[in-house]
């Protein structure tokens, strides 16, 4: 049975998203068949829509995936949410954590500023003005949308006003709502970058759209490609590339703002790991850059705060602003008050912004810390291909090297590690060695553990 409280803040597609998602990761094996959409209409009595938004979400996610004329399954690639290993039916050993779990994408659990959330919550809680007894503003509260306009303007070059904002439950919905929206307007063909962010391409996919991969070259998205496709919506990473670390160039951002103008279409950017670069100032938007009211700005807090708040945000130009209101989303919250308020507050008084500047010094440490036990541990045998930005570094072998060993002997030694392909597509490899969830000190021992299998899979001397 599934809890699903009609009378609480959160809507009602979220808590049936986050019950089924909890089934999938603890209850359930890969290949294990969903409950059909019309049976859960049935039972818990949902309105088909809402139970097409949480299997929406999860297909968006990776959870599930659909087979024509059969339903949903669970997918292999839940087991990295989990963080724990997934064996087959037929064995009986109990599942064991990962030793080391090199994801690219996650925070120290000691770095969340837990005591100044805890006060800020009890006052939001003790607080005469807030109302639990009602329905919200479904694009988000005023006054939260107010505090992320006047960080993206002074923080990352967006020009907007707290109108323009959508507060959202993270990428996926946000992703979720513009391929709803777009398709108003019969924009079918899509454009993404290749390689590219797997879950922007399975949101448009799943929603019916015509997904062209459009190659990416030092420069960010390559625009001959793009003139030649049929794209009149294009989504792109252009302040960090996805994954190769890319940053897209001035002239590349203007030309490319004004091709998709020429089209009447719209470029979704994506301001991937924006906060988090170490060798140079943030990245200013493409988005400031904007005269023709085409480019949507997707940003979250999920790298820089916390992924569990579940916390993201679109800037909507005009004619979508308009489009949005007039649609049903207008009139569901994607993220609970108490949460909503807390980040006013957090936003607002100046916390962010000091919390911002530890997580900086605190993850450029941790990024620093790491390149030198590569250097030591690994001598001459790796290069770095990405570096400088985000979470992770990216490295390959510089020498003879049987990479299937390694994806092997990681598993043995229960040593997590991604590879840039599995989830991006296209021709680029890497292996994607995060170092955000780890503290620091931890590091020396997790990259010693890597490199003693690294050496194992050399198929020539160390030069």
């Amino acid at each position: 049975m599934y809890r699903i409280d009609p009378n609480s803040s959160k809507p009602l597609y979220l808590q049936l998203y986050e019950a089924l998602r909890e089934e999938i990761l603890h209850e359930r094996k890969v290949g294990d068949r969903m409950p059909s959409i019309r049976s859960i209409v049935q039972q818990y009595r949902l309105s088909k829509t809402t139970v097409e938004r949480a299997f929406a979400q999860l297909y968006a996610e990776g959870y599930i995936e659909s087979r024509p004329k059969s339903g949903y399954y669970v997918a292999g690639m839940h087991q990295e949410a989990s963080g724990y290993v997934t064996r087959g039916r037929g064995e009986s050993e109990p599942e064991l954590p990962w030793r080391f779990d090199f994801f690219p994408a996650r925070l120290h659990r000691k770095e969340f500023p837990k005591r100044v959330w805890k006060r800020l919550q009890n006052r939001v809680i003790d607080s005469d003005d807030l109302d639990m007894g009602n329905y919200h503003e479904g694009q988000g509260e005023q006054g939260l949308r107010e505090a992320i306009a006047r960080y993206l303007t002074n923080s990352r070059g967006v020009v907007c006003n707290a109108d323009q904002i959508l507060v959202t439950h993270g990428f996926a919905d946000s992703m979720e709502l513009l391929a709803r929206l777009l398709r108003e307007d019969d924009h079918r063909e899509y454009g993404i970058e290749s390689p590219g962010y797997h879950m922007a391409h399975k949101v448009f996919a799943s929603a019916g759209y015509r997904v062209e991969e459009i190659p990416v070259d030092k420069g960010g998205i390559d625009l001959q490609a793009l003139r030649a496709s049929k794209a009149t919506v294009v989504y792109i990473t252009p302040s960090h590339h996805y994954p190769t670390g890319t940053v897209m160039p001035i002239s590349r951002r203007l030309e490319l703002i004004s091709l998709m103008a020429a089209r009447g279409g719209y470029i979704i950017e994506d301001d991937y790991d924006s906060e988090l670069k170490y060798d140079t100032r943030p990245i200013p938007s493409l988005q400031g850059l904007d005269r023709h009211d085409c480019v949507i700005y997707l940003g979250t807090f999920a790298k820089s705060l916390s992924p569990a708040l579940r916390v993201g945000y679109a800037v909507l130009p005009y004619p979508l602003l308009e489009r949005y209101r007039r649609s049903y989303d207008r009139f569901f919250p994607r993220v609970s008050l108490l949460t909503q308020k807390c980040l006013e507050l957090f936003l607002s008084e100046g916390h962010y912004a000091r919390h911002l500047r530890r997580i900086r010094t605190l993850q450029r440490k941790k990024h620093d810390r790491m390149k030198e036990l590569f250097a030591q541990k690994l001598g001459a045998t790796y290069t770095i291909l990405a570096e400088g930005g985000g979470l992770a570094i990216l490295i390959m072998p510089s020498v003879p090297f049987d990479m299937e060993r390694l994806r092997r002997r990681a598993r043995e030694e229960r040593i997590r590690l991604y590879f840039a392909r599995e989830r991006s597509g296209g021709d680029f490899e890497a292996i994607r060695m995060g170092f955000g969830g780890f503290a620091l000190e931890e590091l020396e021992e997790a990259v010693e553990a890597f490199a003693g299998i690294w050496r194992e899979c050399l198929l020539t001397k160390e030069p």
